[in-house]
């Protein structure tokens, strides 16, 4: 599976491809395949902060200024998604980026698994600032819902202070990692995107994934 990540990565064609792993089984995968991989320490407490280790290996002059981190649970996100999480750094201003997608299902809008974003889109625009993140039906009122995807990109500057961060009070209460940015006042922008890539949780979502593949 993170291979086929690591491929649709290579596809979207930003930069370089790592991947940041804690296991020796998965830096052969990826290694294999004649992909890149890093190990990094296995106690860390996130991904942004794997990533940023990462980093500082593969990158220790500062050459990129922008990180995309893709989670390895997304075998089927496809490269058009993935560049799109770079739009919103038009904006000078913008930390963090990451995607969101409309709500289509009624079931997702209250479950606490499918994580809510609360963005006001302007009209005819497919980019904006997420001022909150939920597991909470929000917000209230008429209007669309948005899904998050667990895509994010960094400005390096913001990776890097983010991992000095301590947990912040809603991150902990919400169990969201990107709360504790908000918190920080760094600023996210979202980007609007038509669907959630298939994330693979359970043997179910990798049949799924198999069969969308084309995989054995």
């Amino acid at each position: 599976m993170i291979v086929q990540v690591w491929r649709r990565a290579r596809e979207a064609d930003i930069g370089p491809v790592v991947v940041a792993c804690a296991e020796q089984a998965i830096f052969e995968a990826v290694c294999d395949f004649g992909g890149e991989a890093v190990i990094t320490d296995p106690d860390h407490p996130s991904g942004s902060d794997r990533i940023h280790e990462a980093l500082g290996t593969v990158d220790s002059g500062g050459e990129f200024d922008a990180i995309v981190n893709i989670q390895g649970d997304l075998p089927t996100i496809d490269a058009p998604t993935v560049r799109k999480v770079l739009d919103p750094f038009d904006a000078a201003a913008c930390d963090i980026t990451t995607l969101v997608t409309k709500i289509i299902n009624p079931s997702e809008k209250t479950d606490p698994n499918v994580v809510k974003a609360v963005v006001g889109f302007a009209a005819g625009t497919q980019i904006g600032r997420a001022l909150y993140f939920s597991r909470a039906t929000v917000p209230t009122g008429r209007g669309p819902l948005y899904h998050h995807i667990g895509i994010y990109a960094y400005r390096r500057a913001a990776l890097e202070r983010f991992v000095t961060l301590n947990p912040g009070v809603l991150e902990r209460r919400e169990r969201l990692e990107q709360l504790r940015a908000l918190e920080n006042g760094l600023r996210i922008d979202a980007a609007l995107v038509d669907t959630v890539p298939l994330g693979v949780d359970t043997l179910a979502d990798l049949e799924r994934a198999r069969a969308i593949l084309g995989a054995s």
